[in-house]
């Protein structure tokens, strides 16, 4: 199995639950939850294949469809909705970086293999990882999570820079994905709970001073 079907699967399966939990805290009914998990799940993958002129993988491999499937039938064997006191939110972050990581690294791994450069890789990498999200989050009424979360679109464009540096030393393999998967990760993490931000530019009073 090569680095991208792995990184690929792990994505899918993190954004599938991602999207589950999206639909569940919004009630929508259980066909709206599955909509919600595919979206997430492919849309970022479609749009980028997309834009390098390829059949996207959801059309022509199954595993896609297998793992979204069977992460949604895994949550509810396990009840995920109904469990009293449990942190939906909690696992929605994690769930949700994993994916954002796996997808940023799947993203630089296409573009690279299209022969993108530099910015090619950064924008592939960051559009497969948030744009599933924002079609997500657009389709339920919700301002994109990429726009208001700190050190998440970040995480993706560092993803993109680190998997496209390892690739011009000669040195991508699937030890040193797994590296970087396991940085990126930790960095999304890290952030989010200990509530680092990015610099916000504020509107000042024109009228001060």
């Amino acid at each position: 199995m090569d680095l991208f079907t792995i990184a690929d699967m792990i994505g899918i399966s993190a954004f599938a639950l991602a999207g589950f939990l999206v639909g569940v805290r919004k009630e929508l009914d259980i066909l709206g939850i599955c909509i919600a998990a595919f979206l997430t799940a492919l849309g970022g993958g479609i749009i980028r294949d997309t834009i390098v002129q390829r059949t996207p993988f959801a059309f022509s491999e199954t595993y896609p469809f297998i793992c979204i499937v069977a992460m949604i039938a895994l949550a509810l064997l396990l009840r995920v909705h109904k469990r009293q006191g449990f942190d939906r939110s909690r696992l929605f972050v994690v769930a949700d970086s994993i994916g954002l990581v796996a997808f940023s690294m799947t993203g630089a791994l296409i573009a690279i293999d299209s022969n993108l450069n530099f910015f090619g890789v950064i924008f592939l990498a960051f559009l497969t990882a948030v744009g599933g999200g924002i079609v997500r989050d657009t389709l339920v009424n919700e301002i994109p999570f990429v726009l208001n979360a700190d050190f998440y679109g970040s995480v993706a464009i560092v993803t993109g820079i680190l998997v496209y540096g390892v690739d011009m030393l000669g040195v991508l393999n699937h030890t040193v994905l797994l590296i970087i998967g396991v940085l990126s990760l930790m960095l999304r993490l890290v952030a989010y709970f200990r509530g680092w931000t990015l610099p916000r530019l504020v509107k000042g009073n024109e009228n001060a001073g």
